[in-house]
């Protein structure tokens, strides 16, 4: 997506505080605190943000201990931006840096919202449950 003629550029790096907020709220994903945020970024292991004609419209994340454990998070698009591939081009990025950075008995997850489980499934994630796993969460 880097055409001289293409609208969207994905960059590596993270998002501002502000820029990840509304980004999360956009796409309809829960919304963080400013200062979980501020936290929470600085500590990505890698992160895209998309940005058309240099606006940020959808970004990506892996968050992890760098060894053993890795968890891909904030996969988001804002809707008018949706539709254009752009969820399997910020997938492919991050694929990439654990392919290329992450060791190789490293165990990598995620949380699939609905229907993105599909393009997920195209990179090799998938269902826990099939093997005997069962996703659990909570919050602070």
């Amino acid at each position: 997506m880097d055409s001289v003629c293409d609208p969207y550029e994905i960059r590596p790096g993270v998002p501002s505080v502000e820029v990840y907020r509304r980004l999360r709220t956009g796409a309809g994903l829960s919304d963080k605190s400013a200062e979980a945020a501020a936290v929470a970024l600085p500590n990505t292991w890698y992160g895209v943000v998309v940005h058309h004609r240099g606006v940020p419209v959808g970004m990506g994340r892996v968050v992890g201990d760098g060894g053993t454990a890795f968890q891909v998070v904030d996969m988001c698009v804002l809707p008018e931006h949706q539709g254009q591939g752009l969820g399997k081009q910020i997938m492919a990025a991050l694929v990439a840096e654990l392919d290329r950075r992450a060791p190789a008995t490293a165990y990598v997850s995620l949380i699939a919202d609905g229907p993105a489980r599909f393009l997920y499934g195209k990179f090799g994630f998938a269902d826990v449950a099939g093997h005997g796993s069962v996703g659990m969460y909570r919050t602070a």
